[in-house]
């Protein structure tokens, strides 16, 4: 037991130097590489600390070199910025003034609701309140808002996303068949695959985007009372 202790407290004390020498943003914003390494000096450190069997300087030694490792990444990072993208990867634009770039998002294995939801994390919630919406290369969403924006009292749902209807958030609204059908076709709309997002809230206010056009904002009436 005592020797598992001291073997403990090495491995603790070498890996906060190791921490503090890969720097500050080790811990605050992990890029892709640094968030890998991490989790490997954690597996490295936690075999000699337990299996007694195992040299405690073989742990050290592979801790070691996976620091000398990322110190040498970020090397050829500071001096190729082509090698930061591969490694990194670069920021995402997924809106723009034209409105959600769904393209982008797919690049990134996300969908519209997967967007809405890391706005709202910025205190963002509707999608026109933000002129720019960028992924960060360490997955931080960053916006540029819309201070011209109007205000909502009520959460907009997502309605439709690529061409599908989500069924939960229709029956929510309590639209009918006739209503929706009155609204496509005052909006030029032929079918739904020619939208690319649609959002409402409770105010009737429509969040409108199709394929390959600027999104707009529009209207739509609701049933008097429909809350959600």
């Amino acid at each position: 037991m005592l020797i598992i202790f001291i073997r403990a407290i090495i491995v603790f004390v070498t890996l906060i130097i190791i921490m503090r020498l890969m720097g500050k943003r080790q811990i605050g914003e992990m890029q892709p590489f640094e968030f890998i390494i991490t989790l490997l000096i954690a597996e490295l450190a936690c075999v000699p600390m337990t299996d007694v069997s195992i040299p405690l300087i073989y742990g050290i030694v592979s801790i070691v070199a996976v620091f000398i490792l990322h110190q040498l990444l970020t090397i050829f990072e500071q001096l190729s910025v082509g090698f930061k993208c591969v490694v990194d990867g670069k920021p995402a634009v997924v809106i723009n003034k034209n409105g959600v770039d769904i393209k982008e998002l797919k690049k990134n294995n996300m969908d519209v609701s997967d967007l809405i939801e890391s706005l709202r994390g910025t205190g963002n919630f509707s999608l026109d309140s933000v002129y720019y919406a960028i992924y960060e290369s360490n997955g931080k969403l960053s916006v540029l808002e819309n201070e011209n924006a109007e205000s909502e009292e009520d959460l907009p749902l997502l309605l439709v996303s690529e061409g599908k209807i989500n069924k939960k958030n229709y029956s929510l609204t309590e639209l009918n068949e006739n209503i929706f059908d009155n609204f496509l076709k005052e909006n030029g709309i032929k079918k739904i695959g020619d939208i690319e997002v649609m959002t409402v809230s409770g105010s009737g206010k429509v969040y409108l985007q199709l394929k390959k056009q600027k999104y707009k904002i529009t209207e739509i009436k609701l049933k008097e009372g429909v809350k959600w």
